[in-house]
Parts: C-alpha cells; sequence; structure tokens
C-alpha cells in the first residue's frame, strides 16, 4: 500500500499543525492544510499557516504553498509542496484522513464520519466518539501518545514549562485592538522590555530571552489572547526560532503512528 495515495488534511497550520505535517511529509504522505483569513499562530517562522499571508514558506526543508482553490489540493501535494487553503470548512474533495490541529479545546464541527479517519490533537475530543484516535498534547510522560478510546488529558489552563519557565514567557495582549510590533521573531530582549503595543498599551516582556513567536504585525485580537512567546533557553539572537519544536515533533510522531496503525489495522482486516 503505498502512502502517497492516502491524502492527509490538516485543519490548522499552527506550531502543532505543522509538526504534524512535517512529520508526515518526511514519512511520504502527501499533506494539505486548510486555514483561516487571518491566521491566529504564533510562532510563525515553523508555521505553515504563514503561507497565508507570506504565499509560501520552507520549514526544515518541506515547502507550503498558498492555494486558491480545493481543486488545487490533491495535485498540489501530489508533487510534495504542502498546499494551504484558506478554508474554515473541509473542503469538497475526496478525504482519506483528516486531522484536527486547531486546538480550540473543544469540539467545533469535526466529527468521526469527515473522513476514513480522523485523528484530532489534544483536548475537547474523545477518540471513538468525535474522532477515532486523539493525539496527547500536554507536555509530561504521555505527550505525544496515542489514544483511541477516551479523552487527551483536560486542559490545565497552565501553559507547560520551557527553559523553566510557564506563564511568564507568554506575552497577551493587555487590550482589544491591533498588535503593533517593535520587534521581530529572533531578536534577543531583556526582561521588561516594551515589545509592542495593543491600541496603544504596552505589550512587556518578563523575562530575558529570544523571541521566538508573535503574532502577525497589525492583526486584531482580544484582551488576554496569546501574542507572542520568549524562549527564556535562548541567548543568542536568532536560537531555534526556525526549528519546529519539541512538543509539535512528539505530536506529529503520535499522528504518524495513529495514520499507521490505522492502515495496517485496514490491510488486515481485508
Amino acid at each position: 500500500m503505498l502512502f502517497g495515495d492516502h491524502l492527509c488534511l490538516i485543519r490548522g497550520g499552527g506550531d502543532l499543525g505543522t509538526g504534524a505535517a512535517l512529520r508526515l511529509h518526511r514519512a511520504g504522505f502527501p499533506v494539505a492544510v486548510c486555514e483561516l483569513a487571518s491566521p491566529l499562530a504564533v510562532r510563525r517562522t515553523v508555521a505553515v499557516s504563514t503561507a497565508v499571508t507570506d504565499g509560501e514558506i520552507t520549514i526544515e526543508g518541506m515547502r507550503a504553498r498558498r492555494v486558491d482553490l480545493a481543486t488545487e489540493l490533491v495535485s498540489t501535494a501530489e508533487t510534495g509542496v504542502v498546499p494551504v487553503l484558506v478554508s474554515p470548512d473541509l473542503p469538497d474533495i475526496p478525504l482519506t484522513v483528516v486531522i484536527d490541529s486547531r486546538l480550540a479545546k473543544q469540539t467545533l464541527d469535526t466529527t468521526i464520519d469527515d473522513a476514513s479517519l480522523v485523528v484530532a490533537l489534544g483536548p475537547g475530543f474523545v477518540a471513538g466518539v468525535d474522532c477515532h484516535a486523539v493525539v496527547e498534547t500536554l507536555r509530561g510522560p504521555r505527550l505525544g501518545r496515542v489514544i483511541w478510546d477516551g479523552p487527551a488529558a483536560t486542559d490545565t489552563g497552565v501553559p507547560g514549562e520551557v527553559g523553566g519557565k510557564s506563564s511568564d514567557r507568554l506575552l497577551r495582549a493587555p487590550a482589544d485592538g491591533e498588535v503593533i510590533w517593535n520587534y521581530s521573531i529572533g531578536d534577543l530582549v531583556e526582561a521588561g522590555a516594551t515589545l509592542g503595543k495593543v491600541s496603544g498599551v504596552e505589550i512587556r516582556g518578563a523575562l530575558t530571552g529570544t523571541i521566538r513567536g508573535l503574532i502577525v504585525d497589525g492583526a486584531t485580537v482580544a484582551s488576554g489572547m496569546k501574542v507572542g512567546d520568549v524562549d527564556p533557553r535562548r541567548t543568542g539572537a536568532g536560537g531555534g526560532v526556525h526549528e519546529v519544536s519539541d512538543k509539535a515533533l512528539s505530536v506529529g510522531g503520535g499522528v504518524v503512528e495513529a495514520v499507521l496503525t490505522w492502515l495496517d489495522r485496514s490491510s488486515r482486516a481485508r
């Protein structure tokens, strides 16, 4: 059975969705992505959703390109390029595998009947009810595990630790409005620096480190929304911002395991 016969459509091209795309792409599966017209990804240098705003992006050798028609998804994916389509809904094309990586932490419109295999990332889904498999996204000993019966761990509301820091590493919008940044992804910043503003209200970083994520400049955000991420492990400008995170790779590995397990079970059932 050839992997190229099974298009894997990912809903959401942020950090974790990109980890899944990269792992599937490297394993030989054709991959396509559906994204919002205004992506909310913070780690834009390693998010295929950036193709929506920039036209295309290459991440660790994987090239993603925006397409404008659903009919282009299959033909583009067959070339080894990951097509990214602006579509909040599933496109009207034959689908073998659907992966919901939107991390809404609640069920939206994905159902177990969307494809032969439906995989969902993180909390809000129950394997066997909303989808066929759930991949654990909570940092810890179960990160990346595939669950075939039941839910992932409940959302704690507390960001996972990176370099010993949790909530302090995240930047959140201090008000509703448009984000204007003073820095770029990859810049080294000091604790207390004014990194940007929302509607004139300053966004100050709590840590010294490298900026590894900022929502796109000019985005309209709501108060409290995650808009950036500072990595305290990085002490040099640019460090690691073009590499998919360890978490994304682990979750992506779980997605590949789910797809391969399903293919093996399907072949045995014949």
